[in-house]
C-alpha cells in the first residue's frame, strides 16, 4: 500500500513538473513574441509622429485589453487579446520614446541602454530564480505597498511637478519591476501561475515597467539636450 502510495505521489510530481515547464516555455515563447510585435507597433507610432494619447484613453486602453485578456485566456481568442493588449501598449510606448529620440541628441544611445539594461536584468534576475528555486512569496507584499506608493506619488507630482520626486519614483519602480520580475517567474516555476498568457502579461508589464524608468533614469544621468 505505501508503495502504491509512494508510486503516485511521484506520478504526480512529475506531472506537476512537466505542467509548470511547459507553462514556463509558453510563456518565453509568446513574451519574445508579443515584445516584438510591441516593437514594431512603437516603431510604426514614431515613424508616423503619433501624438501621445490622453491619460483616459491610455487607461481605459490598458484596462480594456488586460480584462478582455482575463477573460479570454482560456481559448484561442486568448492569444489574439494578448497581441492586442501589447500592440496597443507599444504604439503608446512610441510617442513616448519619440520625446527622447528627439529632444537629446543622444537619445537612440539613451533608447538603446535602457533596452540593453532592460534585458540584461530581465535575463539575470529570471535566471537567479530559475537556479535557485526561492519562491520570493516574502515579496508580494512590499512590492503591492510599493506600487501603491509610486501611483500615489505620480499623481501627487502631477501638480507638484518637483524633479526630486520625479526622480526618486524612478528609481523606486525600477526597483519593484525587478522585484516583481523574480515574484512572477517564480509563480510560474512554482505553478503559482498555470495560464501562460496571463503570466505573459505579468511578466511583460514588469519589463515594461523597468524599460520606461531606465530610460527616465538614463536621460536624467546621462542625456545631452538639444
Amino acid at each position: 500500500m505505501n508503495f502504491m502510495k509512494s508510486q503516485a505521489f511521484a506520478s504526480a510530481t512529475r506531472e506537476s513538473l512537466v505542467a509548470e515547464h511547459s507553462v514556463l516555455r509558453n510563456t518565453y515563447l509568446l513574451l519574445s513574441l508579443t515584445i516584438l510585435f510591441s516593437a514594431v507597433m512603437a516603431s510604426v507610432a514614431i515613424a508616423t509622429r503619433a501624438a501621445p494619447m490622453g491619460l483616459l484613453f491610455s487607461l481605459v486602453g490598458m484596462f480594456g485589453f488586460c480584462s478582455l485578456t482575463k477573460y479570454l485566456r482560456n481559448s484561442a481568442w486568448g492569444l489574439l487579446s494578448v497581441f492586442g493588449f501589447t500592440g496597443f501598449m507599444g504604439y503608446m510606448l512610441g510617442p513616448i520614446v519619440g520625446v527622447f529620440l528627439q529632444s537629446y541628441a543622444n537619445g537612440g544611445f539613451l533608447v538603446m541602454s535602457a533596452l540593453g539594461t532592460t534585458g540584461v536584468t530581465f535575463f539575470g534576475l529570471s535566471m537567479y530564480a530559475l537556479t535557485t528555486k526561492k519562491t520570493f512569496s516574502a515579496l508580494g507584499g512590499f512590492l503591492s505597498v510599493g506600487l501603491l506608493v509610486v501611483i500615489v506619488g505620480s499623481v501627487a507630482n502631477i501638480f507638484l511637478k518637483m524633479p526630486a520626486i520625479y526622480l526618486t519614483l524612478s528609481v523606486a519602480t525600477s526597483f519593484i519591476a525587478s522585484g516583481l520580475i523574480l515574484f512572477d517567474t517564480a509563480r510560474i516555476i512554482h505553478g503559482g501561475e498555470r495560464n501562460y498568457i496571463m503570466a505573459t502579461i505579468s511578466l511583460y508589464l514588469d519589463i515594461y515597467m523597468l524599460f520606461v524608468n531606465l530610460l527616465q533614469l538614463f536621460a536624467v544621468f546621462g542625456g545631452r539636450e538639444r
